[in-house]
């Protein structure tokens, strides 16, 4: 079971990561997986902020929690150095 304090250091961890371009790897579960490159836009308490550029027209913003992380159904990495983020 994740603890506060574990939740706690994996926000500071997607915190540091604020205005970069990452890319996400979200489990839609049986065998569905999908890959979308975004901006780490905002952080909050509970959960955390993705715009996804589709486009030149269309643009969406995804949010997630921390605890999707700690259960694998989300994986953020850095696109510049392939850096993932996850619970540690």
């Amino acid at each position: 079971m994740a603890t506060k304090e574990t939740l706690t250091k994996l926000k500071r961890n997607v915190e540091n990561y604020l205005g970069q371009k990452v890319i996400l790897k979200t489990n839609k579960g049986r065998k569905r997986v999908f890959v979308k490159e975004g901006v780490l836009e905002e952080v909050y308490p509970s959960i955390f902020v993705v715009r996804i550029d589709r486009g030149l027209i269309s643009e969406r913003k995804v949010s997630y929690s921390y605890s999707d992380i700690l259960t694998e159904t989300v994986e953020i990495t850095l696109c510049c150095n392939d850096l993932k983020i996850q619970a540690s």
